[in-house]
């Protein structure tokens, strides 16, 4: 298992340094470990200065063990814009992959059980969770054989044959409850409407574009490259 980051070093360019532990050899010379422990700024070498912050579970997250392509934040935070997401929530997710979003979903507080059909994407994703310093429940299990919980007010799925949960996911389902469906295709999104129509009403079906600015006075432009088209994300609630 990885280890977890203590602190960071980040500068005023916005690169960061991770420290575990111990001294660091950097490309900026050696931090020592009595300066992480103890200072808030470091003077390192070429006249650059380190900010030592504390790590957040943002910062964890860009070293945890990856396997399958993540689900970006740019996706995972509409996700979590438009649906109920408390300490009273019950959350069903699958597949698993390496946990991103089940971990997104848990900081919140909210009950979340994630399901993971191959064993070495399940086993990170426990990993992972331990990692970030979030509780889950993990199933090694076919979702599109049925789902054990009952009740439950959101189901997100990130698979490739999704309409295989639906009658599952009918029954699981709280009256009201949200279906989330993480889509690649629009073809997909065409198949999970037509699939879903008799017993869940289409809140929102969406795709998100995001763009990053330069601002470095007098430099002030939309980057050359931008983060475009991941995926389709498919809302709907059970009547």
């Amino acid at each position: 298992m990885k280890k977890k980051i203590k602190k960071i070093v980040l500068n005023r360019e916005g690169k960061k340094i991770y420290w575990f532990g111990g001294d660091i050899h950097t490309h900026l010379g050696v931090i020592k470990e009595a300066d992480m422990q103890k200072k808030e700024k470091i003077s390192m070498q070429k006249g650059d200065i380190g900010y030592v912050l504390p790590a957040t579970f943002l910062d964890q997250l860009e070293k945890i063990e990856r396997g399958p392509a993540i689900m970006l934040k740019k996706d995972i935070g509409i996700i979590l814009a438009n649906i109920p997401l408390d300490t009273k929530t019950k959350i069903v997710d699958a597949g698993s992959g390496c946990g991103v979003l089940a971990a997104y979903l848990a900081r919140s507080g909210a009950s979340v059980t994630t399901y993971e059909i191959d064993e070495k994407n399940a086993e990170r994703a426990k990993k992972n969770a331990e990692l970030l310093g979030v509780v889950c429940k993990f199933k090694k299990k076919n979702i599109a054989c049925g789902i054990d919980e009952k009740n439950v007010d959101v189901i997100t799925l990130d698979l490739g044959n999704p309409w295989e949960v639906f009658p599952h996911a009918v029954k699981s389902l709280k009256r009201g409850g949200m279906l989330v469906v993480y889509a690649p295709q629009i073809t997909q999104v065409e198949k999970i409407v037509q699939e879903t129509k008799e017993h869940f009403i289409l809140i929102k079906a969406c795709e998100v574009i995001e763009r990053e600015w330069v601002v470095e006075a007098p430099v002030l432009r939309p980057k050359h490259q931008g983060f475009m088209h991941t995926a389709f994300l498919v809302f709907l609630r059970k009547i």
